[in-house]
């Protein structure tokens, strides 16, 4: 029961996460089809898409103390079905043959992910954690993954690569960080809040700095990602980079298929399988929506104080050639 609520908190929060993103992009598109410019944190509807996403993010940072890691990661696909769905209401977008399919792989992925994801006590004292913060594997796979991190900065920051490969997987290393300090900060906190106090241990305050420093350094990278290339390509890569990242540092963390069958491994990573698939199926072909704009308006050219839309003579002999200055200059140069 306990972790069932945790699924249905987070896949409550990813949805709402959905609508928020939706409301978002519908307050950006009204905001520029209007006549006179207004910021967008003026407007009560863009707020109200803003207080939905940290409700969801809220959300999903206290089903991590009801359920694996390995269960609420692979969840965020819920997210972009969400999304693919809503913006029909919001946006007035047309479903899609592939959001269909898309949509029905990553129900059935995510089905097989809640039906066969590892059953582990979820209420982790401080104690424990500080041991497996300790233990040999996470010694191990922290020293790879910093060295992992390093060449990659090293050929991101020195060799000025930034391939979308590249730049995601920083991301998706630092949030697997991210990942274990959640789930260890949420279940100290609600063993607090049932009367077992755990604030009092400094592994917590630990955990919160890695927490704040792991987050803060992955929206830099995924800025970074979101700003060189198309989010069609970015949403989808991102997913499975930081599923995978997640589920590996629940398993070797927190030890959450340490005494799983065989066969609920295998339709877990099915599941997996499925819910990647979907969501590439979702993303694919899918352009970013841009404003026709035909005409220049003078109003907003600084230095100007005309009002007027002025569009440019297309009966003129010298539409669209250069003038006889450029003309002289271009042949001098």
């Amino acid at each position: 029961q306990t972790q069932l609520l945790g699924v249905l908190l987070a896949a409550a929060s990813n949805i709402l996460m959905s609508v928020s993103l939706s409301i978002q992009k519908c307050t950006h598109l009204r905001l520029v089809c209007r006549t006179e410019l207004k910021p967008c944190y003026k407007s009560k509807l863009w707020w109200c898409g803003i207080s939905l996403l940290g409700l969801g993010e809220v959300g999903n940072f206290i089903a991590y103390g009801f359920a694996p890691v390995a269960l609420i990661a692979p969840l965020g696909c819920v997210s972009v079905i969400g999304s693919a769905f809503i913006s029909v209401f919001f946006l007035k977008k047309t479903v899609r043959t592939s959001d269909i399919l898309g949509g029905t792989l990553a129900i059935t992925g995510t089905y097989l992910l809640v039906t066969f994801a590892p059953n582990v006590p979820q209420e982790l004292t401080a104690r424990q954690v500080q041991n497996y913060l300790e233990s040999w594997p996470f010694l191990v796979y922290s020293i790879l993954e910093i060295i992992i991190f390093c060449i990659l900065l090293y050929f991101y920051k020195r060799k000025a690569v930034k391939h979308i490969v590249v730049l995601l997987m920083m991301v998706a290393l630092l949030a697997s960080l991210t990942v274990i300090a959640v789930k260890a900060v949420s279940s100290m906190i609600t063993l607090s809040a049932k009367g077992n106090m755990q604030l009092t241990y400094s592994i917590f305050y630990i955990m919160i700095v890695l927490m704040a420093s792991s987050c803060a350094f992955q929206v830099k990278f995924l800025n970074q990602a979101m700003h060189l290339y198309e989010v069609t390509e970015v949403v989808p890569i991102n997913f499975v980079f930081f599923t995978t990242s997640a589920i590996i540092s629940g398993v070797i963390f927190y030890r959450e298929f340490q005494s799983a069958a065989l066969l609920s491994v295998f339709m877990f990573l099915f599941g997996c399988l499925l819910s990647f698939l979907g969501v590439f199926i979702i993303a694919q072909n899918k352009k970013e929506e841009h404003l026709q704009i035909h005409f220049i308006d003078c109003g907003h050219i600084p230095g100007q104080k005309l009002t007027g839309k002025i569009q440019p003579d297309s009966h003129s002999s010298c539409y669209g050639t250069l003038n006889k200055e450029d003309d002289l200059l271009e042949s001098q140069s």
